[in-house]
């Protein structure tokens, strides 16, 4: 069996995008999730220099390096807790990512930090007010529901944050991307 750490993996559309890549190649895939994918065997220097050409294009990339491939699991775990896992996270972010990488989280912070330039509390905030903003273009949900399902305390806490973030409120970007919407019979 071989892992493979791969870059930029983060949505489920990018997992069949990969897999269908590592098919073609005949690479025989075991387990594929956001960023990893654990083939059955290890895949010979001219499967991977292939596989490399074929999802750089795309927009992916082989990680190598030990950093690299630490700093990529952070960023798949908090995606994951942010945009596929509604509310069903309680634990705090710190305890989580210690959990998941086996790392003490004063390492994976000040590792994060020193890499991405960042740090992984700005990087989490990023990702909550993006799924915010999806929520408020589907329009399926009130505020209130959208700060319960990201766990925010408060919806003012949610707003406050977001205009942070955006520099505007969630109800001026909801408006500004009502006024931009065209009804489909006028397109």
């Amino acid at each position: 069996m071989s892992t493979l750490f791969i870059k930029n993996m983060v949505c489920n559309r990018c997992i069949m995008v990969v897999q269908n890549e590592l098919d073609k190649l005949g690479l025989a895939v075991k387990y594929i999730k956001l960023g990893e994918v654990t083939l059955d065997k290890e895949p010979a220097p001219e499967e991977k220099k292939k596989l490399e050409d074929v999802l750089v294009p795309m927009g992916f990339q082989v990680i190598g390096d030990r950093k690299s491939r630490i700093i990529e699991k952070i960023k798949n775990v908090i995606i994951e807790l942010v945009h596929y896992q509604d509310n069903d996270v309680k634990a705090n972010l710190s305890e989580v990512l210690s959990n998941e990488l086996h790392h003490e989280y004063n390492y994976l912070s000040n590792l994060f930090s020193e890499v991405e330039g960042t740090t992984i509390e700005k990087y989490f905030i990023a990702q909550k007010i993006e799924k915010v903003k999806e929520l408020l273009v589907y329009d399926e949900l009130s505020l209130s529901e959208i700060a319960f399902r990201l766990n925010y305390s408060s919806v003012a806490y949610l707003s406050n944050q977001f205009k942070k973030v955006t520099g505007l409120t969630p109800s001026h970007f909801k408006q500004i991307r009502e006024d931009k919407r065209k009804p489909l019979d006028k397109v």
